[in-house]
């Protein structure tokens, strides 16, 4: 798996490539210094995973992440930010961004999130994402050009939507619903199709934009 890194601070540029080429079946296949770079090296490597910084000279990641996933498929973002940095979480996931990690977070956990993201899944921690995506919610900001459309969802795919919405992972969702693992994978791959969204992330987006749930 073929990693970028994107960070403004050479240091920690430097951290995360070592930890990357001393993991198992992981490289790094460039440094990033500015969000313009990103981009750039994005679009020429082709890497697999982008672990990218908020704040960034020249341009923020969140603008990097939108071009990113917007002109170079197949290439999935990783956002790594620090609770000070919250207010900018719900923007890079509606930019396109899989999911965000904590800068504190322990070494294997950061590999295991680039593996899961370079799977294909997204990754949101059900603790954070319950707190962070309600407070982006209650911030005043441009509202989106069309709230998605639930009108095509059955009654158990809102439900599942709004238990995505809420943090619950697919093991917790089995539980609570009394469904196999199996069937709750069958009914997010209905919602991503449906909602025409790429992963988990972006249902998260969903259910807060169409008001499906509220922050409480």
């Amino acid at each position: 798996m073929r990693v970028l890194v994107a960070d403004d601070q050479a240091l920690v540029r430097g951290s995360f490539r070592v930890l990357v080429d001393t993991a198992p079946g992981l490289r790094t296949v460039g440094e990033a210094g500015t969000g313009a770079d990103a981009v750039r090296l994005a679009e020429r490597e082709r890497p697999d995973v982008v672990l990218m910084d908020v704040r960034m000279p020249e341009m923020d990641g969140i603008e990097a992440t939108r071009r990113i996933c917007s002109d170079v498929p197949g290439v999935r973002v990783l956002i790594l930010t620090t609770f000070d940095l919250d207010a900018y979480v719900y923007s890079a996931l509606r930019a396109g961004a899989s999911g965000f990690l904590l800068k504190d977070t322990p070494p294997a956990d950061l590999l295991s999130a680039v593996r899961v993201v370079a799977s294909g899944e997204s990754l949101l921690a059900p603790s954070v994402t319950r707190r962070l995506i309600a407070e982006f919610v209650r911030r005043p900001g441009p509202a989106p050009d069309a709230p998605p459309d639930l009108g095509a969802l059955t009654d158990r795919e809102r439900e599942v939507l709004t238990l995505i919405a809420r943090g619950l992972s697919n093991t917790e969702l089995a539980a609570h619903l009394h469904l196999s693992p199996a069937t709750v994978k069958t009914h997010i791959g209905h919602l991503l199709s449906k909602l025409q969204a790429r992963d988990r992330a972006q249902l998260v987006i969903a259910a807060y934009e169409s008001r499906l749930i509220h922050p409480r």
